[in-house]
Formats: C-alpha cells, sequence, structure tokens
C-alpha cells in the first residue's frame, strides 16, 4: 500500500480502489489478557517479525491499529467499519472512553466527504467498528453519513439491541452503545438488516462469519483477478494465522469463532485472498499459504520488502 500519509494509504485491486484509514497504533492489551490461549514463547519466537507492528516485547503487550477502509467499488463509496467514535461514554473500555479523533478529518484527506459515502458496513457491533456512524447534532445523535445505507448484521442487531436486552445485559457498556451508534441509525431509516449473504455489487458480497459475535461477518472482494476479504475481528494478531484455535478474550462463542477462522483461512490460502483484517498494524493486510496441513504467513500487501513467517500448530 502506498501513500504519503501514513494514515492513508490505497492500492488498487481490480476495479475497486481500496483506502486504509488509520485512527491509531498503538500498544493495547497484554497479550496474556488478550489472546490467553497463546503460549508465551510464540509471541517471543516470532518477535523478529511481530515486533513492533504487532507485539512490544518490553512489556508484552499487543499492538493494534484501529482502522476502517473506504472501498470505491461500481460508481459507490463503501465505508467498512467505523471506529470508535468521539465524545462517546465507554467506561471501563480504556481507550474508548470519551476518545477523540480526526477520522472525519482523516476521510476528508482521502477525498471522501459524509456526503458522499454510499454504503456504510458494520462487520460487527463491537464499540471499536460503529463510533462514527453518528455524530452529535447539537445534543442529538445523527446518522454521520446522511446518504448512506447502513448494513448492520441481524444477529447482532438482535442481541446487542433491545430485543435481546442489549446482549443479555452482561454489561452495561453493550447498551450505550446501541443507543448512541445503531438506533439513531434505525430511527433515520437507514439501517438494513441482513444474514447469510448480501451482494453489495458485483465485486462485494458480505457473508456471515459468527464466533467473535453472533452477527460477526466478512466483507469479499472478487475484481478481475483479484481477491480480498475483509474480516472484521476474525483476527486481531497475526499468531492467529499460525494458531488459528485461539481466540481473543472478546470471542462471545469460542468454538464457532475458531470454526468461522479456519474457514475463511482456508479459503484465503486457496483462493489467494487478499486477508484484511480489522486491526493489523504494519501493511495491514497479507495473503496467507498453507504449509503441510498449517497455515503460514504469505507476502505482506506493501510496496517494500516482503515479509513471512513460518507456521506452527
Amino acid at each position: 500500500m502506498t501513500n504519503e500519509n501514513k494514515s492513508v494509504q490505497s492500492m488498487v485491486l481490480g476495479d475497486v480502489e481500496v483506502i486504509r484509514i488509520v485512527e491509531w497504533h498503538e500498544p493495547f492489551l497484554p497479550t496474556s489478557g488478550m489472546f490467553p490461549g497463546v503460549a508465551a514463547g510464540v509471541w517471543k519466537d516470532n518477535e523478529d517479525w511481530l515486533a513492533p507492528d504487532h507485539w512490544e516485547p518490553d512489556g508484552d503487550v499487543a499492538v493494534l491499529a484501529l482502522q476502517s477502509w473506504v472501498l470505491r467499488s461500481a460508481g459507490r463509496t463503501v465505508l467498512v467499519d467505523t471506529g470508535a467514535g468521539n465524545g462517546r461514554e465507554r467506561p471501563g473500555m480504556g481507550p474508548f472512553h470519551q476518545s477523540r479523533s480526526d477520522f472525519l478529518g482523516l476521510l476528508a484527506g482521502a477525498g471522501v466527504r459524509p456526503q458522499d459515502v454510499d454504503v456504510v458496513v458494520n462487520t460487527h457491533l463491537h464499540v471499536d467498528h460503529v463510533g462514527w456512524n453518528t455524530v452529535d447534532a447539537d445534543g442529538q445523535w445523527v446518522p454521520a453519513f446522511p446518504n448512506a445505507h447502513y448494513l448492520i448484521p441481524a444477529a447482532d442487531d438482535f442481541h446487542y439491541g433491545p430485543d435481546n436486552a442489549y446482549g443479555n445485559g452482561a454489561q452495561e457498556v453493550d447498551r450505550l452503545i446501541y443507543e448512541d451508534s445503531i438506533a439513531p441509525v434505525h430511527r433515520a431509516g437507514q439501517g438494513v438488516l441482513w444474514d447469510g449473504l448480501h451482494r453489495i455489487d458485483e465485486h462485494l458480497t458480505l457473508e456471515s462469519a459468527p464466533g467473535h459475535t453472533p452477527g460477526s461477518s466478512v466483507l469479499r472482494l472478487a475484481s478481475g483477478s483479484d481477491r480480498a476479504v475483509f474480516v472484521g475481528d476474525l483476527l486481531h494478531s497475526p499468531v492467529q494465522i499460525l494458531h488459528p484455535c485461539c481466540n481473543s478474550s472478546a470471542c462471545l462463542a469460542p468454538e464457532q469463532a475458531v470454526a468461522s477462522r479456519r474457514r475463511i483461512l482456508g479459503r484465503a490460502a486457496d483462493e489467494r485472498e487478499l486477508l484484511v483484517p480489522a486491526h493489523f498494524g504494519g501493511a495491514g493486510a497479507l495473503e496467507v499459504r498453507r504449509d503441510s496441513g498449517r497455515f503460514a504467513l504469505g507476502p505482506w500487501a506493501t510496496a517494500g520488502r516482503k515479509k513471512s513467517a513460518s507456521a506452527s500448530e
């Protein structure tokens, strides 16, 4: 991916322009808390390529990016995930509580005004994927993208919405997230619920991949000979490619999450889809390979040197 501004990078896949919008890239949580199933030695054994983009060795902390993707496809502008938003009440959620960023300014730097966005894709309804769905207008939350349809997984809308009492009442913040970032979209008549498969245009298709949340999804891109899959939170770190049986601590249905991860990784390897996770730092996207029945990291999507790692399972 190339661009002088490290927060706004772009590439072209077939007839689709892909623009990466990076709000921040920094240490997030200790690896033991975020990936409890990953042995401590895995990080050290792969330090040469995990650090500094994906791991901070000194504190043993996972390094994540908060980012979104803009796709210019078939004459429309599609925004994939919308970060954490500004000025939100997110008690107990660290950097997401009353966070501030220049997300709309970064979009403007990429030539995207709010009124230009035709489709917003929320891969799932966690705090860091829906925040810029809305903005504060005189004390009321309203859709940030006035001309867009918001594609929302129906299973997540049910689970995190009032019908299922805001995530079964597991944490109060789920109600806050729904009320300021999802409900206003529905009130404006801009929300579109979907399940299973949903075709956006001739290049882009949404597909359910549950486990991380009930409605977690991936977005597949196929244009010409190019293929990519935007996998949301199916993975949070490249170590999960080497060890797909290991979930993040935020996965609600662990066994289902593992099954979805293996399925999507397998197809990405077999069909040479560029893997585009929501939170990978560095180049942000890479190819996946099969290696003796396991998965390995292929080339990263960068104009510079290609890096790779060996698999261990």
